[in-house]
Protein backbone atom coordinates (compact mmCIF):
# COMPACT_ATOMS: atom_id res chain seq x y z
CA UNK A 1 0.00 0.00 0.00
CA UNK A 2 1.30 3.47 -0.85
CA UNK A 3 2.38 5.61 2.08
CA UNK A 4 1.04 9.18 2.26
CA UNK A 5 3.47 11.99 1.51
CA UNK A 6 4.94 13.64 4.59
CA UNK A 7 3.42 16.93 5.70
CA UNK A 8 5.20 20.26 6.07
CA UNK A 9 7.82 20.24 8.77
CA UNK A 10 7.48 16.49 9.40
CA UNK A 11 9.34 13.51 8.01
CA UNK A 12 7.57 10.53 6.50
CA UNK A 13 5.49 8.06 8.55
CA UNK A 14 8.46 5.78 9.13
CA UNK A 15 10.33 8.35 11.25
CA UNK A 16 7.46 10.44 12.66
CA UNK A 17 7.36 10.61 16.49
CA UNK A 18 4.46 8.92 18.30
CA UNK A 19 1.16 10.84 18.05
CA UNK A 20 1.18 11.65 21.80
CA UNK A 21 4.52 13.44 21.48
CA UNK A 22 3.22 15.40 18.50
CA UNK A 23 0.19 16.52 20.50
CA UNK A 24 2.32 17.56 23.48
CA UNK A 25 4.96 19.54 21.57
CA UNK A 26 3.07 22.84 21.70
CA UNK A 27 1.94 22.50 25.38
CA UNK A 28 5.47 21.56 26.47
CA UNK A 29 7.03 24.52 24.68
CA UNK A 30 4.35 26.85 26.07
CA UNK A 31 5.04 25.50 29.56
CA UNK A 32 8.71 26.39 29.09
CA UNK A 33 7.80 29.95 28.06
CA UNK A 34 5.49 30.41 31.05
CA UNK A 35 8.12 28.96 33.36
CA UNK A 36 10.72 31.40 32.01
CA UNK A 37 8.45 34.36 32.77
CA UNK A 38 7.58 32.99 36.22
CA UNK A 39 11.27 32.59 37.01
CA UNK A 40 11.92 36.23 36.13
CA UNK A 41 9.17 37.56 38.40
CA UNK A 42 9.33 35.30 41.48
CA UNK A 43 12.09 37.36 43.06
CA UNK A 44 10.02 40.59 43.03
CA UNK A 45 8.06 39.92 46.27
CA UNK A 46 11.36 39.14 48.01
CA UNK A 47 13.14 42.39 47.15
CA UNK A 48 12.00 44.41 50.21
CA UNK A 49 13.09 41.64 52.62
CA UNK A 50 16.20 40.28 50.86
CA UNK A 51 18.63 42.78 52.48
CA UNK A 52 17.60 41.44 55.91
CA UNK A 53 17.45 37.80 54.81
CA UNK A 54 20.87 37.88 53.12
CA UNK A 55 22.58 40.41 55.43
CA UNK A 56 23.41 42.64 52.47
CA UNK A 57 22.65 46.15 51.19
CA UNK A 58 19.65 47.12 49.03
CA UNK A 59 22.09 48.01 46.25
CA UNK A 60 23.55 44.50 46.28
CA UNK A 61 20.07 42.97 46.31
CA UNK A 62 19.06 44.96 43.22
CA UNK A 63 21.64 42.92 41.29
CA UNK A 64 19.43 39.83 41.65
CA UNK A 65 17.22 41.57 39.05
CA UNK A 66 19.95 43.32 37.07
CA UNK A 67 22.02 40.14 36.64
CA UNK A 68 19.07 38.30 35.11
CA UNK A 69 18.35 41.20 32.78
CA UNK A 70 21.95 41.48 31.59
CA UNK A 71 22.47 37.75 31.13
CA UNK A 72 19.18 37.37 29.28
CA UNK A 73 19.91 40.26 26.94
CA UNK A 74 23.38 38.96 26.08
CA UNK A 75 22.49 35.27 25.81
CA UNK A 76 19.25 35.53 23.83
CA UNK A 77 20.79 36.39 20.43
CA UNK A 78 23.83 34.19 21.16
CA UNK A 79 21.79 31.10 22.02
CA UNK A 80 19.47 31.83 19.11
CA UNK A 81 22.42 31.70 16.75
CA UNK A 82 23.72 28.55 18.46
CA UNK A 83 20.30 26.94 18.02
CA UNK A 84 20.32 27.69 14.30
CA UNK A 85 23.76 26.08 13.98
CA UNK A 86 23.82 23.19 16.47
CA UNK A 87 20.19 22.22 17.02
CA UNK A 88 17.31 24.18 18.55
CA UNK A 89 16.06 21.46 20.90
CA UNK A 90 19.59 20.88 22.19
CA UNK A 91 20.15 24.56 22.97
CA UNK A 92 16.62 24.97 24.38
CA UNK A 93 17.18 22.05 26.75
CA UNK A 94 20.48 23.58 27.85
CA UNK A 95 18.86 26.97 28.52
CA UNK A 96 16.13 25.38 30.65
CA UNK A 97 18.76 23.32 32.46
CA UNK A 98 20.80 26.44 33.31
CA UNK A 99 17.64 28.09 34.60
CA UNK A 100 16.92 25.06 36.79
CA UNK A 101 20.49 24.93 38.13
CA UNK A 102 20.20 28.61 39.04
CA UNK A 103 16.97 27.92 40.89
CA UNK A 104 18.57 25.09 42.87
CA UNK A 105 21.45 27.40 43.81
CA UNK A 106 18.95 29.98 45.09
CA UNK A 107 17.17 27.28 47.10
CA UNK A 108 20.41 26.12 48.76
CA UNK A 109 21.99 29.46 49.66
CA UNK A 110 21.35 32.75 51.43
CA UNK A 111 24.61 34.32 50.29
CA UNK A 112 23.97 37.34 48.09
CA UNK A 113 26.93 36.59 45.80
CA UNK A 114 25.65 33.08 45.13
CA UNK A 115 22.15 34.43 44.53
CA UNK A 116 23.40 36.98 41.98
CA UNK A 117 25.36 34.30 40.09
CA UNK A 118 22.34 31.99 40.21
CA UNK A 119 20.04 34.69 38.87
CA UNK A 120 22.50 35.33 36.03
CA UNK A 121 22.27 31.64 35.11
CA UNK A 122 18.49 31.94 35.08
CA UNK A 123 18.83 34.72 32.51
CA UNK A 124 19.65 32.06 29.92
CA UNK A 125 15.95 31.18 29.92
CA UNK A 126 15.19 34.42 28.05
CA UNK A 127 16.09 32.50 24.87
CA UNK A 128 13.30 29.93 25.44
CA UNK A 129 10.63 31.83 23.48
CA UNK A 130 12.64 32.57 20.29
CA UNK A 131 14.04 29.03 20.23
CA UNK A 132 10.56 27.55 20.72
CA UNK A 133 9.09 29.73 17.96
CA UNK A 134 11.82 28.50 15.63
CA UNK A 135 11.02 24.89 16.48
CA UNK A 136 7.34 25.53 15.79
CA UNK A 137 8.23 26.96 12.38
CA UNK A 138 10.23 23.86 11.51
CA UNK A 139 7.78 21.31 12.92
CA UNK A 140 4.29 22.60 12.17
CA UNK A 141 2.44 22.96 8.87
CA UNK A 142 1.60 26.58 7.91
CA UNK A 143 -2.08 26.29 8.87
CA UNK A 144 -1.18 25.49 12.52
CA UNK A 145 1.87 27.68 12.81
CA UNK A 146 0.16 31.05 13.38
CA UNK A 147 -1.88 30.08 16.43
CA UNK A 148 1.03 28.18 17.99
CA UNK A 149 3.42 31.11 17.55
CA UNK A 150 0.80 33.50 18.99
CA UNK A 151 0.37 31.28 22.05
CA UNK A 152 4.14 31.03 22.49
CA UNK A 153 4.51 34.80 22.37
CA UNK A 154 1.76 35.26 24.95
CA UNK A 155 3.44 32.99 27.48
CA UNK A 156 5.67 35.90 28.55
CA UNK A 157 2.71 37.89 29.87
CA UNK A 158 0.86 34.83 31.16
CA UNK A 159 3.86 33.68 33.19
CA UNK A 160 4.50 37.16 34.58
CA UNK A 161 0.86 37.48 35.67
CA UNK A 162 0.94 34.05 37.34
CA UNK A 163 4.41 34.36 38.88
CA UNK A 164 3.84 37.42 41.04
CA UNK A 165 0.84 36.21 43.09
CA UNK A 166 2.25 32.67 43.27
CA UNK A 167 5.57 33.90 44.64
CA UNK A 168 3.85 36.29 47.03
CA UNK A 169 1.70 33.49 48.47
CA UNK A 170 4.69 31.18 48.94
CA UNK A 171 6.81 33.92 50.55
CA UNK A 172 3.96 34.93 52.87
CA UNK A 173 3.24 31.45 54.23
CA UNK A 174 6.51 29.51 53.80
CA UNK A 175 10.27 29.97 54.00
CA UNK A 176 11.48 31.93 50.97
CA UNK A 177 13.74 29.06 49.86
CA UNK A 178 10.58 26.98 49.32
CA UNK A 179 9.73 29.16 46.35
CA UNK A 180 13.00 28.25 44.62
CA UNK A 181 12.59 24.56 45.41
CA UNK A 182 9.19 24.75 43.72
CA UNK A 183 10.62 26.47 40.63
CA UNK A 184 13.47 23.92 40.58
CA UNK A 185 10.93 21.10 40.37
CA UNK A 186 9.02 22.90 37.62
CA UNK A 187 12.28 23.54 35.77
CA UNK A 188 13.22 19.86 35.91
CA UNK A 189 9.80 18.98 34.51
CA UNK A 190 10.33 21.49 31.71
CA UNK A 191 13.72 19.99 30.78
CA UNK A 192 12.32 16.46 30.80
CA UNK A 193 9.27 17.52 28.79
CA UNK A 194 11.33 19.18 26.05
CA UNK A 195 13.70 16.22 25.86
CA UNK A 196 10.80 13.77 25.52
CA UNK A 197 8.17 15.63 23.48
CA UNK A 198 10.15 17.91 21.16
CA UNK A 199 11.85 16.53 18.07
CA UNK A 200 15.21 17.96 17.06
CA UNK A 201 14.78 20.25 14.07
CA UNK A 202 16.58 19.14 10.90
CA UNK A 203 16.97 22.77 9.74
CA UNK A 204 20.53 23.93 10.43
CA UNK A 205 22.81 26.79 9.45
CA UNK A 206 26.29 25.60 8.59
CA UNK A 207 29.50 27.45 9.36
CA UNK A 208 31.70 28.52 12.26
CA UNK A 209 30.38 30.23 15.37
CA UNK A 210 31.39 33.91 15.58
CA UNK A 211 33.21 34.06 18.93
CA UNK A 212 34.61 37.57 18.44
CA UNK A 213 31.18 38.91 17.50
CA UNK A 214 29.71 37.23 20.58
CA UNK A 215 32.25 38.89 22.89
CA UNK A 216 31.73 42.28 21.25
CA UNK A 217 27.95 42.08 21.55
CA UNK A 218 28.22 40.90 25.17
CA UNK A 219 30.46 43.83 26.18
CA UNK A 220 28.38 46.42 24.29
CA UNK A 221 25.03 45.24 25.65
CA UNK A 222 26.40 44.94 29.18
CA UNK A 223 27.62 48.55 29.10
CA UNK A 224 24.31 49.76 27.66
CA UNK A 225 21.95 47.93 29.99
CA UNK A 226 24.12 48.47 33.04
CA UNK A 227 24.05 52.21 32.41
CA UNK A 228 20.30 52.23 31.79
CA UNK A 229 19.38 50.03 34.76
CA UNK A 230 21.72 51.68 37.29
CA UNK A 231 21.52 55.27 36.03
CA UNK A 232 18.92 56.31 38.59
CA UNK A 233 20.94 54.88 41.48
CA UNK A 234 24.40 56.04 40.35
CA UNK A 235 23.26 59.35 38.84
CA UNK A 236 22.66 59.92 35.13
CA UNK A 237 25.45 62.48 34.97
CA UNK A 238 27.95 60.47 37.01
CA UNK A 239 31.29 59.48 35.43
CA UNK A 240 30.39 55.80 35.73
CA UNK A 241 27.16 56.08 33.77
CA UNK A 242 28.57 58.47 31.16
CA UNK A 243 31.59 56.19 30.76
CA UNK A 244 29.33 53.19 30.24
CA UNK A 245 27.33 54.97 27.55
CA UNK A 246 30.51 56.13 25.82
CA UNK A 247 31.87 52.58 25.93
CA UNK A 248 28.56 51.33 24.48
CA UNK A 249 28.87 53.61 21.45
CA UNK A 250 32.52 52.67 20.81
CA UNK A 251 32.14 48.92 21.36
CA UNK A 252 28.92 48.51 19.36
CA UNK A 253 30.33 50.64 16.50
CA UNK A 254 33.38 48.34 16.33
CA UNK A 255 31.09 45.30 16.63
CA UNK A 256 28.94 46.56 13.72
CA UNK A 257 32.05 47.06 11.60
CA UNK A 258 33.29 43.57 12.48
CA UNK A 259 29.91 41.94 11.72
CA UNK A 260 29.76 43.51 8.27
CA UNK A 261 33.18 42.09 7.43
CA UNK A 262 32.75 38.61 8.90
CA UNK A 263 31.86 35.82 6.53
CA UNK A 264 29.53 34.12 9.04
CA UNK A 265 28.50 36.81 11.56
CA UNK A 266 26.64 36.32 14.81
CA UNK A 267 23.93 38.70 13.55
CA UNK A 268 23.33 39.12 9.82
CA UNK A 269 23.25 42.92 9.67
CA UNK A 270 22.43 42.87 5.97
CA UNK A 271 19.23 41.07 6.95
CA UNK A 272 18.59 43.35 9.94
CA UNK A 273 18.80 46.49 7.81
CA UNK A 274 16.06 45.31 5.46
CA UNK A 275 12.93 47.39 6.18
CA UNK A 276 10.72 44.37 6.97
CA UNK A 277 13.17 43.12 9.60
CA UNK A 278 14.64 46.38 10.89
CA UNK A 279 11.29 48.11 11.38
CA UNK A 280 9.97 45.00 13.13
CA UNK A 281 12.86 45.31 15.60
CA UNK A 282 12.11 49.02 16.13
CA UNK A 283 8.45 48.20 16.77
CA UNK A 284 9.53 45.48 19.24
CA UNK A 285 11.68 47.96 21.20
CA UNK A 286 8.88 50.54 21.41
CA UNK A 287 6.23 47.92 22.26
CA UNK A 288 8.44 46.53 25.03
CA UNK A 289 8.73 50.04 26.48
CA UNK A 290 4.98 50.66 26.33
CA UNK A 291 4.00 47.27 27.75
CA UNK A 292 6.44 47.21 30.68
CA UNK A 293 5.27 50.54 32.11
CA UNK A 294 1.86 48.94 32.76
CA UNK A 295 3.21 46.30 35.14
CA UNK A 296 5.66 48.65 36.85
CA UNK A 297 3.23 51.48 37.50
CA UNK A 298 0.23 49.33 38.40
CA UNK A 299 2.15 47.47 41.09
CA UNK A 300 3.38 50.69 42.71
CA UNK A 301 0.10 52.55 42.34
CA UNK A 302 -2.14 50.03 44.12
CA UNK A 303 0.40 49.52 46.92
CA UNK A 304 0.73 53.26 47.65
CA UNK A 305 -0.54 54.20 51.14
CA UNK A 306 -4.13 55.41 51.45
CA UNK A 307 -2.77 58.59 53.03
CA UNK A 308 -1.68 59.72 49.55
CA UNK A 309 -5.31 60.27 48.62
CA UNK A 310 -5.13 57.91 45.64
CA UNK A 311 -3.31 54.80 46.89
CA UNK A 312 -5.17 51.64 47.88
CA UNK A 313 -2.58 50.21 50.30
CA UNK A 314 -2.85 46.70 48.84
CA UNK A 315 -0.51 43.86 49.76
CA UNK A 316 1.84 42.26 47.24
CA UNK A 317 -0.52 39.26 47.00
CA UNK A 318 -3.49 41.50 46.20
CA UNK A 319 -1.32 43.39 43.72
CA UNK A 320 -0.52 40.18 41.89
CA UNK A 321 -4.20 39.31 41.74
CA UNK A 322 -4.89 42.71 40.15
CA UNK A 323 -2.54 41.77 37.30
CA UNK A 324 -3.95 38.25 36.96
CA UNK A 325 -6.91 39.20 34.69
CA UNK A 326 -4.40 40.58 32.20
CA UNK A 327 -2.60 37.24 32.09
CA UNK A 328 -5.87 35.37 31.54
CA UNK A 329 -6.78 37.82 28.78
CA UNK A 330 -3.44 37.19 27.06
CA UNK A 331 -4.17 33.47 27.01
CA UNK A 332 -7.66 33.99 25.59
CA UNK A 333 -6.66 36.53 22.94
CA UNK A 334 -3.63 34.72 21.49
CA UNK A 335 -5.78 32.69 19.02
CA UNK A 336 -7.64 35.90 18.10
CA UNK A 337 -4.31 37.49 17.22
CA UNK A 338 -3.43 34.51 15.04
CA UNK A 339 -6.72 34.76 13.15
CA UNK A 340 -6.27 38.49 12.52
CA UNK A 341 -2.72 37.89 11.27
CA UNK A 342 -3.93 35.10 8.99
CA UNK A 343 -6.63 37.28 7.43
CA UNK A 344 -5.09 40.77 7.51
CA UNK A 345 -1.40 40.13 8.03
CA UNK A 346 0.78 40.51 11.17
CA UNK A 347 1.63 44.13 10.29
CA UNK A 348 -2.01 45.13 10.81
CA UNK A 349 -2.24 42.99 13.96
CA UNK A 350 0.82 44.74 15.39
CA UNK A 351 -0.58 48.19 14.61
CA UNK A 352 -3.94 47.22 16.12
CA UNK A 353 -2.23 45.91 19.24
CA UNK A 354 -0.28 49.11 19.82
CA UNK A 355 -3.47 51.15 19.32
CA UNK A 356 -5.22 49.03 21.97
CA UNK A 357 -2.26 49.58 24.33
CA UNK A 358 -2.61 53.34 23.84
CA UNK A 359 -6.36 53.08 24.57
CA UNK A 360 -5.56 51.20 27.76
CA UNK A 361 -3.39 54.08 28.93
CA UNK A 362 -6.21 56.51 28.13
CA UNK A 363 -8.35 54.49 30.55
CA UNK A 364 -5.53 54.64 33.12
CA UNK A 365 -5.31 58.44 32.79
CA UNK A 366 -9.11 58.83 32.98
CA UNK A 367 -9.36 57.05 36.34
CA UNK A 368 -6.55 55.63 38.47
CA UNK A 369 -8.32 55.80 41.83
CA UNK A 370 -10.98 53.08 41.60
CA UNK A 371 -9.69 49.51 41.74
CA UNK A 372 -12.02 48.21 39.02
CA UNK A 373 -10.90 50.94 36.61
CA UNK A 374 -7.25 50.22 37.39
CA UNK A 375 -7.79 46.53 36.64
CA UNK A 376 -9.75 47.38 33.47
CA UNK A 377 -7.03 49.69 32.17
CA UNK A 378 -4.27 47.17 32.95
CA UNK A 379 -6.26 44.42 31.22
CA UNK A 380 -6.81 46.53 28.10
CA UNK A 381 -3.04 47.17 27.91
CA UNK A 382 -2.43 43.42 28.34
CA UNK A 383 -4.88 42.70 25.51
CA UNK A 384 -3.03 45.04 23.17
CA UNK A 385 0.26 43.52 24.22
CA UNK A 386 -1.05 40.07 23.27
CA UNK A 387 -1.92 41.26 19.79
CA UNK A 388 1.41 43.04 19.33
CA UNK A 389 3.69 40.38 20.83
CA UNK A 390 1.93 37.61 18.89
CA UNK A 391 2.41 39.48 15.61
CA UNK A 392 6.11 40.31 16.03
CA UNK A 393 7.53 36.78 15.61
CA UNK A 394 5.18 36.15 12.68
CA UNK A 395 6.62 39.22 10.96
CA UNK A 396 10.12 37.85 11.53
CA UNK A 397 9.14 34.36 10.29
CA UNK A 398 7.86 35.86 7.02
CA UNK A 399 10.97 37.98 6.50
CA UNK A 400 13.91 35.64 7.21
CA UNK A 401 14.97 32.19 5.96
CA UNK A 402 14.24 29.19 8.18
CA UNK A 403 17.94 28.68 8.89
CA UNK A 404 18.11 32.07 10.66
CA UNK A 405 14.78 32.00 12.48
CA UNK A 406 16.12 31.50 16.01
CA UNK A 407 18.85 34.15 15.76
CA UNK A 408 16.49 36.70 14.13
CA UNK A 409 13.81 36.12 16.77
CA UNK A 410 16.52 36.30 19.41
CA UNK A 411 17.43 39.80 18.22
CA UNK A 412 13.74 40.74 18.26
CA UNK A 413 13.40 39.56 21.87
CA UNK A 414 16.60 41.46 22.68
CA UNK A 415 14.99 44.66 21.37
CA UNK A 416 11.98 44.05 23.61
CA UNK A 417 14.34 43.60 26.56
CA UNK A 418 16.12 46.87 25.82
CA UNK A 419 12.73 48.56 25.55
CA UNK A 420 11.67 47.16 28.93
CA UNK A 421 14.94 48.23 30.58
CA UNK A 422 14.57 51.72 29.14
CA UNK A 423 10.94 51.83 30.29
CA UNK A 424 11.98 50.90 33.83
CA UNK A 425 14.56 53.68 33.92
CA UNK A 426 12.20 56.26 32.38
CA UNK A 427 9.31 55.43 34.74
CA UNK A 428 11.66 55.56 37.74
CA UNK A 429 12.96 58.97 36.61
CA UNK A 430 9.42 60.35 36.18
CA UNK A 431 8.19 59.07 39.54
CA UNK A 432 11.35 60.27 41.33
CA UNK A 433 10.82 63.82 40.06
CA UNK A 434 7.14 63.86 41.07
CA UNK A 435 7.04 63.03 44.78
CA UNK A 436 5.53 64.42 47.95
CA UNK A 437 6.13 63.62 51.62
CA UNK A 438 3.61 61.21 53.13
CA UNK A 439 4.29 60.26 56.71
CA UNK A 440 7.79 61.68 56.35
CA UNK A 441 8.64 59.48 53.35
CA UNK A 442 8.78 60.60 49.70
CA UNK A 443 5.95 58.96 47.73
CA UNK A 444 5.22 59.42 44.02
CA UNK A 445 2.28 61.72 43.31
CA UNK A 446 -0.73 60.78 41.20
CA UNK A 447 0.41 63.29 38.57
CA UNK A 448 3.67 61.38 38.31
CA UNK A 449 1.81 58.16 37.59
CA UNK A 450 -0.44 59.87 35.03
CA UNK A 451 2.62 61.32 33.29
CA UNK A 452 4.15 57.83 33.13
CA UNK A 453 0.91 56.53 31.57
CA UNK A 454 0.92 59.34 29.02
CA UNK A 455 4.57 58.66 28.14
CA UNK A 456 3.88 54.94 27.62
CA UNK A 457 0.80 55.71 25.51
CA UNK A 458 2.75 58.02 23.22
CA UNK A 459 5.46 55.37 22.79
CA UNK A 460 2.73 52.83 21.93
CA UNK A 461 1.49 55.14 19.17
CA UNK A 462 5.06 55.45 17.90
CA UNK A 463 5.25 51.65 17.80
CA UNK A 464 2.06 51.63 15.75
CA UNK A 465 3.56 54.12 13.31
CA UNK A 466 6.63 51.88 12.96
CA UNK A 467 4.34 48.90 12.34
CA UNK A 468 2.45 50.66 9.57
CA UNK A 469 5.77 51.64 7.97
CA UNK A 470 6.75 47.99 7.55
CA UNK A 471 6.44 46.94 3.88
CA UNK A 472 3.13 45.13 3.31
CA UNK A 473 2.78 41.46 4.12
CA UNK A 474 2.28 38.87 1.48
CA UNK A 475 -1.32 37.85 1.01
CA UNK A 476 -2.46 35.20 3.53
CA UNK A 477 -2.47 32.51 0.87
CA UNK A 478 1.15 33.08 -0.12
CA UNK A 479 3.86 30.76 1.09
CA UNK A 480 7.35 31.65 2.21
CA UNK A 481 10.30 30.58 0.05
CA UNK A 482 11.06 27.86 2.59
CA UNK A 483 7.52 26.49 2.43
CA UNK A 484 7.66 26.56 -1.38
CA UNK A 485 10.99 24.71 -1.53
CA UNK A 486 9.76 22.13 0.97
CA UNK A 487 6.60 21.64 -1.08
CA UNK A 488 8.66 21.12 -4.23
CA UNK A 489 10.84 18.62 -2.40
CA UNK A 490 7.81 16.68 -1.20
CA UNK A 491 6.34 16.66 -4.70
CA UNK A 492 9.61 15.36 -6.14
CA UNK A 493 9.77 12.64 -3.48
CA UNK A 494 6.21 11.65 -4.24
CA UNK A 495 6.96 11.43 -7.97
CA UNK A 496 10.06 9.31 -7.31
CA UNK A 497 8.07 7.01 -5.05
CA UNK A 498 5.36 6.60 -7.69
CA UNK A 499 7.91 5.74 -10.38
CA UNK A 500 9.57 3.19 -8.10
CA UNK A 501 6.18 1.66 -7.27
CA UNK A 502 5.35 1.41 -10.97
Amino acid sequence: MDQPAPTAGHPGPATAPPPLRQRLTIPVLAFGGILMAVMQTVVVPLLPDLPRLTHSSPGAVSWTVTATLLAGAVLTPVLGRAGDMYGKRRVLTGALALMTVGSVMCALSSDITVLIVARALQGAAASVVPLSISILRDELPPERRGSAVALMSSTVGIGAALGLPLAALVVQYYDWHTMFWLTSLLGALGVAGVWWAVRESPVRESGRFDVLGTLGLAVGLTCLLLGVSQGGQWGWGSPRVLGLFAATVVVLALWWWQQLRTEQPLVDLHLVTRPRVGLSHVAALLTGFAFYANSLVTAQLVQAPKATGYGLGLSIVATGLCLLPGGVTMLLFSPVSARISASRGPRITLALGTAVIACGYVVRIADSRDLWMIILGATVVATGTTLAYSALPTLILRAVPASQTASANGVNVLMRTIGQATSSAAVAAVLTHHTSLVGGAPIATLNGYLLAFAMAGVVALAAGAAALSIPGDKSPGDKSPDDTSRARGRAASARDGALEGA
